[in-house]
């Protein structure tokens, strides 16, 4: 949700990184940098839909090619551990330039290590995350062990990684053997979420073990329960995005960036916007808030929110439970909970003149539930006022709309 826009800015070599810059609809309430994992790229589909769960929150996203790898520039042969934290300082660098961040960290299997090493010479940082990270960097020679012996007495071999072949020498395997990513942990004296797959074959769950053990605190762990290391499965990802979004907010988020308070009968304008990620979906933006509209499946959308008239229903029925909340306060009635249910249909009017033409209305049918020990009359009377509720008299009286276009401006 937002927009992406492509960018890239030097590497650590003078090299060009490809990078993304996911921007949520609305000022971002803080900026995460986004390391991905070992030999994968910017755009894996665990990076993008961790990104875009983090956009919906609110939080901006800078997600780049490691040097060698994906559209960045650069040798991968000549890359190693200590690399990839420089280009992690150097995508920092540019984040604060153009944005003052990054505030919070977040590091996917062997760029989850780097996050934590890097983490260090990045002031601004103020949490880190990561998903499947190794406890050492060495755990990547695993990947390759068949190849080990090779790079060792030959200098250099090709393995094949991701379905891609890669060269690697043997600075790769002496830097990693000598990272210490647990001394890291111990020493990054910031909020650490460490998230882990149980089921992890690739890396096992005791680095997790290790990396949570090593860090001080706060530091938290989340279990991805049945998730895979690369969250291939639908949901996974998302899911996971969402809660270091939730971790994240008390620590990274700017101060007063809840949401606005609103003006007394007044109402904050309302932004709806095409996301992109799917034919009809669209962000809805009030405030701070964001939602998602869109159409269902059997009409060509994603289903993944709730349709326009759906919205609309919603504020009929949000608004009359509110109606009678104020009014059973103001009388001091002890009115519990109030429960309202929405269908809409195409129905005749009942008074209707021009039936046999085929003319239909559309047709609100609401129904009421009141908790609380109120007599007869309280209740009675507060079905009187559920017909009060503005947007009720709004939808019976009618109302205007004028509309005008907005030129886009020109760059």
């Amino acid at each position: 949700m937002g927009e992406s826009n492509r960018i890239e800015f030097s590497g650590h070599d003078g090299g060009k990184l490809a990078a993304r810059l996911d921007v949520p609809v609305f000022k971002p309430h803080a900026w995460a940098l986004f390391a991905h994992c070992f030999s994968c790229s910017k755009d894996i589909y665990a990076a993008r839909e961790i990104t875009a769960a983090l956009v919906e929150q609110g939080i901006g996203v800078l997600r780049f090619d490691f040097t060698g790898l994906g559209n960045s520039e650069g040798d991968f042969s000549n890359t190693n551990f200590s690399t990839n934290v420089q280009d992690l300082v150097a995508a920092a660098s540019w984040l604060a330039e153009t944005h003052g961040g990054p505030q919070l960290l977040i590091g996917h299997s062997l760029g989850g290590a780097a996050v934590i090493v890097a983490a260090g010479e990045m002031p601004q940082v103020k949490a880190v995350a990561t998903i499947g990270a190794p406890s050492d960097a060495a755990h990547v020679i695993h990947a390759i062990r068949t190849h080990v012996e090779t790079i060792e007495t030959e200098g250099e071999a090709e393995v094949e990684l991701a379905g891609r072949t890669f060269l690697l020498r043997r600075q790769f395997l002496d830097d990693v053997r000598g990272s210490n990513v647990s001394r890291a942990a111990e020493n990054l004296s910031r909020p650490l979420l460490v998230m882990h797959a149980p089921l992890d074959e690739t890396v096992g769950i005791e680095n997790a073990t290790g990396l949570f053990v090593a860090a001080r605190h706060p530091k938290s762990f989340i279990s991805l329960d049945q998730a895979d290391h690369l969250l291939t499965s639908p949901g996974d990802a998302k899911r996971a995005g969402r809660m270091i979004a939730a971790w994240a907010e008390p620590y990274v988020f700017e101060e007063g960036a809840a949401m606005p308070a609103q003006e007394s009968g007044g109402t904050r304008d309302v932004l709806v916007r095409e996301t992109g990620r799917g034919k009809y979906e669209n962000a809805i933006v009030i405030g701070d808030f964001v939602g998602i509209a869109d159409e269902p499946i059997d009409v060509g959308g994603g289903g993944r929110g709730a349709d326009p008239y759906e919205y609309l229903a919603a504020g009929l029925g949000a608004c009359t439970s509110m109606t009678l909340r104020m009014y059973a306060d103001r009388k001091g009635w002890p009115l519990e909970r109030v429960s309202v249910s929405i269908t809409r249909i195409k129905d005749y009017p009942d008074d209707c003149v021009h039936c046999e033409e085929g003319r239909k209305i559309d047709t609100f049918n609401r129904a009421i539930t009141i908790e609380g020990a109120l007599d007869a009359d309280q209740r009675a009377r507060l079905m009187d006022i559920a017909d009060k509720c503005p947007v009720h008299e709004t939808l019976e009286a009618g109302a205007q709309v004028r509309t005008v276009e907005i030129p886009m401006k020109s760059t």
